[in-house]
């Protein structure tokens, strides 16, 4: 339960239905037993009547049902990494890529080095509920979501949401809604009948899908992405083959479509959508936290709804960093393009006709001997490229995201040709940490230069960059987007 100061804020938001706080918080109605985003279009009920929850799984976990009007697995997410502990965040991680579904809550508990019974703890401090109630509303709205928005069997909805069986999807879809799978779709209409599976997520606004679609262009890999300001398309590997997935922009909401992509793989797939593109960044919070400083805060009026745009392959853009090192965007583009052609996996004759895209970006399998210099690239830049495929494929360098990144700056840098840029490009982008900053990058140093044109050295920056903690990736965006750099 939040706080009687966060209460008093939730109140005013919910009488005047204030978007910005769109799944940040959530509305129990002790009269109906349902819970509501603050923008539902329902005539509000009297503050007597409600509690607030931090979260729709402490909504749930107290016995209230999900609206079907305001339709909360509609809302905004909140990002793992705000206003959580360190463990919480990893696991909240763990969670969204179907840890529960696959071991216990023991087993989630081992790989975050804590107990079980202090995990629970943490959670329902920071969060409001169990890890068990955050993974079982993590797949009741996203069975929800592909019950209204595709026309999926319900067995492949159950697969895709992480039910066991179709009987448990069922049960747990009766006992929210009251209703079955198959009455909540006919409330909806029968659904899309598309070649693809076509999904809408939301995004916290504002939101600069342009600045995203030319940050991703000056940097797109011919064959495995295509870009332009209104279609992003792109070939991805999952664990069950090679698909497509093509995003735009359409009425304040990301339409995602994907193609060849088998139901077990669903929601990982659109969880790693949300991560590219940066949809529940908390925009409002990193602007008023680098509003402070006046040359930010100019940044931020020309580019109030900045993102940091993730990537698809953590292999690929550490690949690609190595590369970025002392040559130009285009020039290591142009080289991880020749890479992907020769060693990237082909998709097949219908997706090449579909999407006009040709391979996947090769694993590190595929890598760790490959004869790179043949290519055009550099002798020293192509060794250490194998080394890291070498250390990914034997396990010596996890790219986990949940794993402290402590430990991955240790194993990274230990590696022959990793500096310190990489290493931090590679946790802005590819592990989404927010508060990482490659201070030493001549774009940073080139935008925060004196009148004079001097550029500061890196550890002057570094002093400046700590009032903007803990959201110094969104400053490194901010920066380069004045000087148009950006690894």
């Amino acid at each position: 339960m939040p706080s009687d100061q966060d209460s008093s804020v939730y109140e005013r938001a919910m009488l005047s239905r204030d978007r910005r706080f769109d799944g940040r918080f959530y509305i129990g109605v002790k009269t109906t037993g349902i819970y509501c985003r603050p923008v539902c279009p329902a005539v509000p009920p009297r503050l007597k009547n409600v509690l607030f929850f931090s979260t729709a799984a402490a909504a749930g976990e107290a016995g209230f049902r999900p609206c079907l009007r305001c339709r909360p697995e509609c809302a905004p997410g909140s990002p793992a990494w705000n206003g959580t502990s360190t463990t919480v965040s990893r696991g909240l991680k763990l969670i969204e890529e179907g840890a529960l579904d696959q071991a216990g809550m023991e087993q989630l508990a081992e790989r975050l080095g804590v107990t079980g019974r202090h995990l629970r703890r943490l959670f329902v401090r920071h969060l409001g509920a169990s890890p068990q109630a955050v993974a079982h509303t993590q797949r009741l709205h996203f069975a929800k979501k592909l019950i209204d928005q595709t026309a999926l069997p319900m067995a492949e909805i159950a697969v895709a949401a992480g039910y066991g069986s179709t009987r448990r999807f069922n049960d747990a879809i009766r006992k929210a809604w009251q209703r079955s799978p198959s009455e909540l779709r006919k409330r909806r209409g029968k659904g899309q009948a598309t070649s693809g599976l076509t999904l809408r997520l939301p995004y916290r606004r504002p939101y600069d899908w342009s600045a995203l679609c030319r940050f991703f262009a000056a940097r797109v890999l011919d064959g495995v992405e295509s870009v332009d300001q209104q279609m992003y398309r792109r070939a991805i590997r999952t664990s069950s083959g090679v698909g497509t997935v093509e995003l735009t922009d359409k009425d304040g909401e990301l339409e995602v479509t994907l193609n060849e992509i088998a139901p077990a793989d669903l929601l990982g797939v659109v969880q790693r959508v949300k991560e590219v593109f940066d949809v529940d960044a908390p925009i409002d919070e990193i602007s008023r936290a680098l509003a402070a400083d006046k040359r930010l805060a100019a940044a931020l009026d020309a580019r109030p709804g900045i993102r940091v745009p993730g990537v698809w392959d953590r292999f690929e853009h550490i690949v690609r960093a190595i590369l970025g090192q002392q040559v130009s965007v285009k020039a290591a583009t142009t080289l991880a393009g020749r890479i992907a052609l020769r060693y990237g996996e082909p998709l097949g004759d219908a997706g090449r006709e579909r999407s006009g895209l040709a391979v996947t970006f090769p694993a590190p399998e595929r890598l760790k001997r490959a004869r790179l210099e043949n290519l055009g690239i550099i002798r020293s830049r192509a060794a250490t490229i194998r080394r890291v495929a070498a250390a990914v494929s034997s396990g010596e360098l996890s790219l986990d995201p949940t794993e402290p990144r402590e430990d991955f700056l240790k194993a990274f840098t230990t590696i022959k040709g990793i500096g310190n840029w990489t290493a931090e490009y590679a946790l802005l982008r590819a592990f989404k940490d927010p508060d990482a900053f490659p201070a030493s990058d001549l774009g940073i140093l080139k935008a925060l230069a004196g009148p004079d044109g001097a550029k500061p050295s890196a550890s002057d920056v570094l002093a400046r960059a700590e009032r903007w903690r803990p959201w110094r990736s969104y400053a490194s965006m901010l920066l380069w987007t004045q000087t148009g750099a950006g690894g």
